[in-house]
């Protein structure tokens, strides 16, 4: 059985050996190659998992070798990126961590992802995108603004979460990476453009679905009534099916209802290129945000989804193109 194991692996474009155990006529040895390059499922005999199983005999211990078969390196690196994900906690100016996924591909390129309302770095279009954009070879981290994810939640901090990304930025670019671009979905794309209109040091700002009237949207979660019962109580606790349960304070309603994303949008320097991607069926923020962005942001490039809903549920695929294209058109002119 064992002899057959090993000829399977052989006949594999890839080589790897483990150690495994078994303990039981019904055990199976299972060997991960999850540092390995993605292998094309089409015309493959193995899982698309890349876990390889097979039934041993019971209670020994063996260690299999299968002989390195010759390749071209560079061809596997090209259409398959080795991408190494790792956990890294960035202090912000608080002392509070934000934690996150770095999607380590070998490229001193590096994008930033920031999530939306309620969300965290596990959301969707947070995962599919650093998938996307990882298996480009461009380096990818993913992470949570304070309170979101790993923490307790707080409305508002618009501000305070464009300077956790200031601290994330800080810190990456210490690890030698050249951040070229930032995406923000929902709340984050508010957050990436006020952050390019106060530090301007990414080249690249993609807005998904980002807020432009900051006054808007709020009456649908809080009531039409919420200024008066904010005022009265200080606070308004809050329970949605959509977005869970928390607390909204009067002073972060105040830090949103101040945040000015027209000003800020208007401060952006005119080396920022600035893409704006929304849904046309966006169920949240109206598409016409989208139109208002682009008419007041110098620099700027408009791309609208048809029948894409807020979370491009549907439209995952037409998303990350349209953000790769001006990903790598916005680091290649940076390299002219």
């Amino acid at each position: 059985m064992l002899s057959g194991l090993v000829g399977a692996c052989a006949s594999l474009p890839w080589a790897f050996q483990k150690s495994f155990s078994t303990c039981s006529s019904n055990s199976f040895a299972i060997v991960t190659t999850s540092s390995i390059p993605s292998i094309p499922s089409s015309g493959s005999t193995f899982p698309s998992t890349h876990y390889l199983l097979q039934k041993l005999q019971p209670c020994r211990t063996r260690r299999i070798l299968v002989p390195r078969i010759r390749m071209s390196q560079s061809k596997v690196d090209e259409h398959h990126p080795v991408v190494q994900v790792e956990s890294i906690a960035v202090k912000n100016n608080h002392g509070e961590n934000l934690v996150g996924l770095l999607h380590e591909t070998g490229s001193k390129d590096l994008v930033i992802l920031c999530h939306g309302f309620r969300h965290s770095k596990e959301s969707a279009v947070m995962a599919d995108l650093a998938d996307a954009i990882s298996k480009e070879g461009i380096s990818v981290f993913r992470f949570d603004f304070a309170g979101n994810g790993e923490g307790s939640f707080q409305y508002g901090n618009y501000l305070r979460e464009a300077d956790d990304l200031r601290s994330v930025i800080q810190y990456l670019s210490g690890r030698n990476h050249a951040i070229t671009t930032i995406l923000g979905h929902s709340k984050g794309g508010d957050v990436v453009l006020l952050y390019a209109s106060k530090y301007g040091d990414v080249p690249t700002i993609i807005n998904v679905a980002g807020r432009y009237d900051l006054k808007k949207g709020i009456a649908e979660h809080l009531g039409k009534d919420f200024i008066e019962v904010i005022k009265r109580d200080g606070f308004i606790d809050v329970v949605s099916k959509i977005t869970g349960q928390f607390r909204v304070t009067e002073e972060s309603m105040m830090e949103r209802l101040g945040t000015d994303m027209h000003s800020a949008c208007l401060s952006i320097d005119n080396g920022c290129r600035v893409l704006t991607v929304h849904g046309s069926s966006d169920e949240l923020i109206s598409v016409e945000d989208a139109f208002a962005f682009a008419k007041i942001i110098p620099n700027h490039e408009l791309h609208i989804i048809e029948g894409a809903d807020h979370k491009f549920s549907k439209h995952q695929a037409e998303l990350a193109e349209v953000v790769l294209n001006f990903i790598k058109t916005s680091i290649q002119e940076g390299k002219d």
